[in-house]
Order: C-alpha cells, then structure tokens, then sequence
C-alpha cells in the first residue's frame, strides 16, 4: 500500500513539476523571485529532452511502481506514459515542445517587461522626491 501511495504521489508532483516548467515563467510576472527556480526547472527540462540523465521522479515513481507489484513507466519515462499519445498525438511532439519553448520565452519576456517598468516607476519616483 504504501509503494502506491509513492508512485501515485510522485506522478502528482511530477505533472505540477511538468506545470511548473511550462509557465512558472507567468508566476513570476506576479512573484518575481519565482524567476529563479523556474530558470532551474527549464533548464532541467532541456536537459531531459537530450535523454542523457534520468528525472529523479521518474526514478522514484518506477521504483514505486514495481515494488507496488505495477509495470514500470515506458520506456520514455513520465511523457511517454501520461502525456504523449494521451494529451496530444505523439506525432505532434515536436510541435508541442516548440510551444512550450514559445510559451516559456514569451514568459520571460513579459517578466522583464514588467521588471523593467517597476525599475522605472522606482527611478522617476526617486527623482521626483529629490527635486521636490
């Protein structure tokens, strides 16, 4: 019982990782210091797609998952099993991934846009209480 409290948990925080990495970027429009782990978790999530390192979720899910007594993850891990082919057809993989990409920079932008502004407002609010 208790492997397949740990997998079925692992696949939750594994689908609001997956979320996190496609548009945490627009959380940090609102809370700027999420800007940095979410830098992280993109930077993760281009090194997953060169397949050379195993996600320590995917890790630990399959682990669960056979000691649960389950078939393990497919092959491509998290993606290939809940994700590709479900959500989306697995023909449109490389689009997808180029709207996540799109999505993310699009995110970033509109994080320094912001940033940018409120650095503004800050510096023409300075100026006009010395002048004062």
């Amino acid at each position: 019982m208790i492997y397949r409290v740990i997998w079925e948990c692992t696949m939750v925080v594994h689908f609001l990782v997956i979320a996190y990495m496609g548009l945490g970027g627009f959380l940090a429009w609102r809370w700027p210091r999420l800007i940095w782990p979410h830098l992280g978790f993109a930077v993760w999530g281009l090194v997953q797609l060169t397949g050379a390192v195993e996600c320590p979720l995917t890790a630990l899910e399959n682990w669960g998952r056979t000691r649960a007594g389950e078939h393990a993850l497919a092959p491509g891990g998290f993606i290939d099993t809940y994700i590709e082919g479900v959500v989306y057809p697995a023909s449109y993989v490389w689009l997808v991934r180029a709207v996540v990409i799109g999505t993310v920079l699009i995110s970033w932008a509109g994080f320094a846009v912001l940033r940018h502004r409120a650095r503004t407002r800050v510096q023409v609010g300075r100026s006009h209480t010395s002048t004062a």
